[in-house]
């Protein structure tokens, strides 16, 4: 089987669950866990490493990520907000690291109660601590709010850019950019994108982002079109915007696998399966509302995954 064009990685296990006020039952989890594998993602956020006291969704952040990293093939992320939770992390046996550093001066403090110059020491830290612990697990810094924030609006893209030069020269292997409250535009994310590129080449990250005002996947393809080849996605839409009712926040895995399967890009995921694995979640959060217009409207007359598209 020729290899995926596209990395989708997963982030409902650890954004989704924790953007809701139900916390899903440990088994539940795994079994989604194990669905979401099935369908053929190879790169799943399954956990955060913070205080139980304040995401108990997480509070089994170690036992989740030891029954992940037994799925062959799969690369199990967790997020890390600071040198402790990288520790557990990696006692765990992540496989991978991303940390949250926002653009926003405002929301960084808010998020982390940290300012962005600290969490670039934080990026320093951690680094050093995987070169000591588990040299082989990759390190990623997500610029979040990197295209506008909610608290300070405007985040101008010259110290977008600069703090992920930062952090890459602090020690994370990649840098992304994450549309934390839906401000982007395909415009916008093509011009970011580039200039990410530019300075960072190989070591420009993920893109990630959110369907809040319906652009998410406009916004995809803009990033795609720039050279992006991961993109995180959570299944149903889970997660991403718990300000804006009636909007999923996270882009949604279904419809974005179907964009690129359309267009003739190999993602590696097989969509029936996919859509299947929306029902370990409904069985996890009964009640929770779940998003997505391809599982809704199914999947076109003639449409055979692996074939492209002559519409």
């Amino acid at each position: 089987m020729p290899a995926p064009d596209v990395l989708i990685s997963e982030v409902g296990p650890r954004d989704g669950l924790q953007s809701v006020k139900a916390t899903m039952p440990t088994e539940h989890k795994l079994r989604w866990i194990d669905a979401l594998h099935a369908a053929g993602l190879r790169e799943i956020e399954v956990a955060s490493f913070v205080p139980a006291r304040l995401l108990p969704q997480m509070a089994d952040a170690a036992e989740v990520v030891r029954h992940a990293i037994t799925l062959p093939g799969l690369t199990v992320m967790a997020l890390v907000p600071n040198r402790r939770g990288a520790e557990a992390a990696l006692a765990a046996g992540v496989h991978k690291l991303t940390m949250p550093v926002s653009a926003s001066a405002a929301h960084s403090l808010a998020n982390v109660r940290k300012t962005r110059e600290e969490m670039v020491e934080e990026v320093r830290a951690i680094a050093a601590l995987r070169r000591e612990m588990a040299p082989q697990v990759r390190l990623e810094a997500g610029i979040s709010t990197a295209f506008g924030c909610t608290l300070q609006g405007e985040v101008p893209e010259d110290e977008v850019i600069r703090l992920a030069v930062q952090c890459v020269a602090a020690g994370a292997d990649e840098s992304g950019l994450s549309d934390t409250v839906g401000y982007a535009n395909p415009a916008q994310v093509r011009r970011l994108f580039r200039r990410l590129r530019a300075e960072l080449g190989d070591r420009a990250g993920a893109a990630h982002m959110h369907n809040t005002r319906g652009l998410g996947l406009a916004n995809c393809l803009a990033a795609y079109e720039e050279g992006v080849r991961t993109f995180d996605a959570s299944l149903g839409g889970l997660g991403g915007c718990p300000y804006a009712p009636g909007a999923s926040g996270n882009v949604v895995t279904e419809d974005l696998v179907f964009m690129f399967e359309a267009m003739g890009v190999r993602t590696g995921v097989d969509l029936a399966r996919l859509i299947a694995a929306r029902a370990p979640l409904a069985a996890g959060l009964p009640g929770e509302p779940v998003y997505g217009m391809t599982p809704e409207a199914g999947l076109p007359k003639g449409f055979t995954q692996g074939k492209q598209s002559h519409v």
